[in-house]
Formats: C-alpha cells, sequence, structure tokens
C-alpha cells in the first residue's frame, strides 16, 4: 500500500536540510532486471542437462527469432557485444591503416575494437540534447580510409539517421549501428540497427535485453553477414566441427578458401545457456517494453515545464521512442538554475529518496589507449602506426563530450509502470529543482 503524496511533502523543506523525504515507497522489485520466470530457468537448466553449453543449434532458433523481431534477414549470436563490433568492423572492410569515425562518449567497444584491426579512431562530438553523434561533426571527418561511421543510439535515444545515412552514400562508407544501448528502439517508426548496413550489439546482465554475457549482429546485407560469420565462427564456414555438424552459413568462394579457422582468430560462438534465456526473454520482451516505455514517459510527464531539467527522450508523435531506456538519464541546464552546480543538484535529489548523480561515459578521446598505447609493440602509437593521419585530439576539442558530467545526470529506470510510486521519484525531482535557491 503507497502513503498518499501529500501537498506538504512537495512544499516542505527540502530533506537535504530536514524536510521530508519526497521518496518514502519500498518496492526493491521495481528495478530489478531481468525478470526471470520458472520458463527462463528451465530453459537455461535443459542447456545445463543435456551438455549443450557449446552447440549451436539453439542459438540458431535464437538467431531466427531476433531477426524476426528486429525485421532483418540476417541475425548472427556472438559471446558478448564487443565480439559483435569487432566482427562488424572487419566485415565493413576496416583494417590496417583505415579509419572509423565514432562518438566520443560511449562504451570504450564501440571504438577500440578499431584499433586491434590496426586502424584508427577519428572521435566525433554529440549532440547536447540527443547526446549522439552530431551529424554537423561527421562530413569533415571523413578521409580516402574512412571506412566506417560508427553511430551509437546512447542511452536508447536513436541518432539523427536522416542526416548521417545521406554523408555516409555521399562518401561510400558503411554505417556501423551500435544497438548495445537501444533494444527496441524506433526511429521514426523503423526500428534502430536496421538502416545503417551492419548493427552490432550487447546483450549482457545489465542491458534493456539481457541474455547473459551475449552479444548478436543484425543486417539485410549477405555478404557483410558472410564475413561476419568468417570473423569468429569457424565452424560456420562449411566443415565440420568436433561439436557441431557441418554448417553452409558462408558460401562465398573466397570466405571458404580458409574454412575451418576464424578469419580474426577469434572464437565468437555464443554459450547456449545464452542463447536459451535470450529466447525465453524474447517471448515477453516486447510487452515488457511496452511497461518500461510507459512508466518512464510517465516520469517526464510529470516533470514536464521544470526548470533546469530536460526529458532525454525524442519529440512526442515522432515515431521515434527510446526502447529500453538503459541507463536512463536526464539533460541538465544549469543556466536555468542560475548556475547551481549539477553536484548539488544530485546531492539534493538523492536525499530525497532517488540515487541521483552526474551520468555519461568517460569522452574517450581523451584516453591514453587512443594516444599513446603500442599495442603491437611497433615502437610507435597504434593510432598512427600503420600509415593513418593523426586523428588524436586533446582537451577542448569534443567541448560537448567533455561536459556530459555536467550536462547529465541519472533517473530512476523503472520496470514497472506504478503511477503512485512513479509519482513519488518525480516530485523529489521537482521539489528540487523548484527550491534551488534554498541550495545556492
Amino acid at each position: 500500500m503507497l502513503p498518499a503524496m501529500t501537498t506538504s511533502v512537495a512544499t516542505s523543506p527540502l530533506a537535504i536540510h530536514g524536510g521530508s523525504k519526497a521518496v518514502t515507497v519500498d518496492m526493491p522489485d521495481l528495478f530489478h532486471w531481468p525478470i526471470v520466470t520458472k520458463e527462463d530457468e528451465d530453459a537455461v537448466v535443459a542447456v545445463l542437462r543435456t551438455g549443450r553449453m557449446s552447440g549451436t543449434e539453439i542459438t540458431k532458433e535464437f538467431e531466427k527469432e531476433w531477426a524476426a523481431f528486429n525485421q532483418t534477414k540476417y541475425a548472427l549470436g556472438t559471446c558478448n557485444g564487443t565480439a559483435a563490433i569487432h566482427a562488424a568492423m572487419w566485415a565493413c572492410g576496416v583494417g590496417a591503416g583505415d579509419e572509423v569515425i565514432c562518438p566520443s562518449m560511449t562504451y570504450w567497444a564501440s571504438a577500440a575494437p578499431a584499433l586491434m584491426l590496426g586502424a584508427a579512431v577519428n572521435f566525433a562530438d554529440i549532440d547536447r540534447d540527443t547526446l549522439c553523434i552530431n551529424p554537423a561533426d561527421i562530413e569533415h571527418r571523413i578521409g580516402p580510409r574512412t571506412k566506417a561511421i560508427v553511430c551509437v543510439h546512447y542511452t536508447g535515444h536513436p541518432c539523427d539517421m536522416d542526416a548521417i545515412m545521406p554523408i555516409a552514400r555521399k562518401h561510400g562508407v558503411k554505417v556501423i549501428e551500435d544497438v548495445s544501448h537501444a533494444h527496441g528502439s524506433l526511429y521514426k517508426g523503423r526500428m534502430v540497427g536496421t538502416i545503417g548496413d551492419i548493427a552490432p550489439m550487447s546483450m549482457m546482465g545489465g542491458k534493456g535485453f539481457a541474455a547473459g554475457e551475449a552479444g548478436m549482429i543484425v543486417t539485410n546485407d549477405h555478404a557483410l553477414y558472410e564475413r561476419a560469420v568468417a570473423f569468429g565462427h569457424y565452424e560456420r564456414t562449411g566443415v565440420a566441427p568436433r561439436y557441431n555438424p557441418a554448417d553452409t552459413s558462408v558460401t562465398s568462394a573466397d570466405l571458404k578458401t580458409y574454412a575451418g579457422m576464424p578469419m580474426g582468430a577469434a572464437k565468437h560462438r555464443m554459450n547456449q545457456t545464452c542463447s536459451a534465456f535470450g529466447r525465453s526473454q524474447l517471448k515477453r520482451f516486447p510487452e515488457r517494453l511496452q511497461i518500461i516505455q510507459s512508466a518512464m514517459n510517465r516520469f517526464w510527464d510529470l516533470l514536464d515545464g521544470v526548470p533546469g531539467i530536460k526529458a532525454h527522450r525524442p519529440a512526442k508523435n515522432s515515431g521515434s521512442t527510446m526502447g529500453c531506456w538503459y541507463a536512463a538519464a536526464g539533460l541538465y541546464r544549469a543556466e536555468e538554475l542560475d548556475g547551481l552546480p549539477i553536484e548539488k543538484f544530485c546531492e539534493a535529489v538523492t536525499k530525497e529518496g532517488p540515487l541521483c548523480g552526474p551520468a555519461g561515459n568517460l569522452a574517450l578521446h581523451l584516453h591514453p589507449y587512443f594516444h599513446t598505447a603500442d599495442i603491437f609493440h611497433q615502437g610507435k602509437p597504434t593510432m598512427i602506426a600503420f600509415g593513418q593521419r593523426d586523428v588524436r585530439q586533446g582537451p577542448g576539442t569534443l567541448p560537448v563530450s567533455e561536459s556530459i558530467r555536467k550536462i547529465c545526470f541519472g533517473i530512476p529506470w523503472f520496470k514497472h509502470d506504478r503511477p503512485e510510486a512513479i509519482k513519488q521519484f518525480a516530485t523529489a525531482f521537482r521539489k528540487v529543482a523548484e527550491n534551488a535557491d534554498a541550495l545556492r
């Protein structure tokens, strides 16, 4: 039973100053993820009992079902999202001396595999409202060795694909959509991951679609699919391995020359405990997706017009959605609160009940890995070791990415749509924002 919200809570002194907390509800399952049922458990246990963890038959069924959900021709399971991105880059022809363009504001796996292929990363800045790669910062970065643009649908927000795709097509550059944050997100009615050339994604245990430690690639391009298979799935290139039957996923004469060996010298096979769990989760995923979207939109609707904070979501009626709202965040506008530091705002919100803090990844273009790491022991940084032009960037070059923890804060990630509970959490943010004068 939820306690009724009263006017006194909303107008009482801030909790950080001794007032009543806005959030009094105790519902641990409101945020617990993934939701695991007896059916999920049975699916995993069945794999363990048959000893088919390293098989492929369940994974192939999962691939078919995931392709159908995403409305793509092909899906390929991998051991994790990093492997999926690595294979997707190689499939797109990324190699020694090449470049990829990637937003600086993302998890390292969106970019680091490029260096393992001998390529460099030319980082682009993000848009202040979407937190996704800024299309206006892409074209001038394209050079003669640019092979791909990595579009990260950050925390579920779709990139501006209508602006990005014409740039890529004009220059003959592939588009890799990193969907790790955005399972189920729509861009103008289309599933993200179906607009570019190929889309890798993570399905690790904390993601919006969690299959354990797993990854997936989707594409409508048969050649890219075959190359991704050949990169890390040695047993799916036409040669019968010890544990699984011969597979003819790869028909390319060039790739079949190396049948039985992974071109990436990597084993990307998905553990079938993960694929069995993923298949079971997928049955309920569309329903759970709608519940999360309803809950998260309810939260932001209650905060519409509150100064200093802004919803990180596409415009209503745009046909675009946030999918699972992975790592849900809000946009902070200190200038609307007379310069109140985000740290003080978040501290006060946390005292009201919700955990809140400055959010966002560390800007990758500033990390030493992309400046000085000599991965192949060549005596020079890998970013310039294969004859690439020097695209390394220092502080001040990507100002929005570098300011992420001044303009972005974490919000509750609701897994159930419980209006009265959500109202309490929204009240906490409203209370602090509307009483910002008391914090200065």
